[in-house]
């Protein structure tokens, strides 16, 4: 697989020189201050591939090109944010990035809430407190409703835990939640948040499942024309949170992609971590089914509580058997290189990471420190070689 590394432009604390530190190749990155829903312009792809070319790197895939709520609603000027989106592809492709990943999540991109949670080993983790969620939910926000999507267990424990917070812990909490994400250019205040829910009152998971069909339809002939990749992520975590249709969070979601879209070149951005936030999911498994069509893998692992808690793991160390995994997606690799595919090699990247060593106290996008991601790099480089190695009877079993 090729080894890359998010970045998320020339504001990441973390720099290109520090990612072909990491032994990474190639760089996953975006125009982050176009993504409201406008054309990237040639221009300012060529501005951005020169940063990572100078690097001495290569801009491997675009990770994202926003979706905005009016293509997942399909309401107001919908048409024209997606005439926008097949140009930014024309635009990507003819700049020579031939994977696209994307997401469809409605509203909120991935959700935490907690950024800085500590390990027994004194590092940082990013973790999901199902106690915690539910107890903003219903007793911040006040979501109309919020009381049916939990059981009355669930809603003693939360208020019992709301009532022991600080308003310093409640604020801490919201902004985890709502108003903060890397890469995102503007921030929900709670009312913000609470008349985006509105948006979705009217719309169920199957609703939000035939909007995004309707929108691959309309781009993926474009990407085959230009000979790009497209990649959805998963939702993150893979179940419902805010009472919100989730449509790409179990093997059946991608199961029907694929079928309302069989082209090759509407593919699976296969994260681990996302997918693996619900125990439901058997990651080897579906990285063996959906091979052919899995365009970029994001690795990272999530250790899970009984209550529906996560926190994330070692990359090597959790619930998910990433080994598996990778034996899987080098497997297919094997078969893409026989069968003469173009895109054999499958680009990896590490996913997040623990907060470690010298990166403790220093301004670091959550989950994309140096150091955690550097482990989790050096860890798979040394999974993917020892499997490879095997595969050529280089080493014994």
């Amino acid at each position: 697989m090729q080894e890359t590394w998010r970045w998320f432009g020339p504001d990441d604390p973390v720099s290109l020189e520090k990612a072909r530190q990491a032994g990474a190749t190639g760089i996953v990155t975006a125009l982050h201050h176009m993504n409201q829903g406008s054309v990237w312009t040639p221009e300012e792809i060529q501005k951005r591939r020169a940063m990572v070319e100078a690097a001495g790197l290569t801009w491997a895939v675009v990770e994202s090109i926003g979706v905005g709520e009016e293509i997942k609603t399909r309401t107001g000027d919908f048409r024209t944010k997606i005439d926008n989106y097949k140009q930014s592809i024309r635009n990507v492709a003819r700049a020579g990035i031939p994977v696209v990943c994307y997401n469809f999540m409605v509203i909120t991109d991935w959700s935490r809430t907690n950024l800085m949670h500590r390990l027994p080993n004194g590092g940082y983790a990013l973790r999901y407190d199902s106690v915690d969620f539910a107890a903003y939910d219903l007793f911040v926000l006040k979501r109309r409703n919020a009381e049916a999507s939990y059981d009355p267990a669930h809603i003693t424990a939360a208020k019992a835990r709301f009532e022991a917070m600080s308003v310093e812990q409640v604020a801490e909490l919201e902004r985890n939640l709502i108003d903060w994400l890397p890469a995102r250019d503007f921030a929900y205040d709670r009312d913000s948040f609470r008349g985006m829910l509105e948006l979705y009152q009217e719309i169920g998971v199957e609703d939000l499942r035939a909007n995004l069909v309707e929108f691959l339809r309309e781009i993926t002939p474009v990407a085959e024309e230009e000979g790009v990749r497209l990649c959805i992520h998963p939702d993150d975590p893979s179940f419902p949170i805010f009472g919100l249709p989730r449509v790409m969070s179990t093997a059946d979601d991608v199961r029907a992609m694929f079928k309302s879209v069989p082209q090759e070149a509407c593919g699976l951005t296969l994260c681990t971590g996302s997918f693996g936030s619900n125990p439901k999911n058997d990651l080897v498994a579906m990285a063996k089914e959906f091979a052919p069509r899995i365009h970029f893998v994001h690795l990272r692992n999530t250790t899970h509580e009984p209550d529906g808690s996560f926190y994330e793991a070692d990359h090597l160390g959790g619930d998910t058997d990433l080994i598996g995994v990778a034996a899987a997606l080098i497997e297919e690799e094997a078969r893409r290189k026989q069968s003469g595919r173009a895109d054999a090699q499958i680009p990896m990247r590490p996913d997040h990471g623990h907060l470690l060593g010298d990166d403790i106290g220093q301004t670091m996008n959550p989950g994309y420190s140096f150091v955690g991601r550097l482990k989790g790099l050096a860890e798979l480089r040394g999974v993917m070689r020892t499997i490879e190695a095997v595969r050529e009877k280089r080493v014994a079993v």
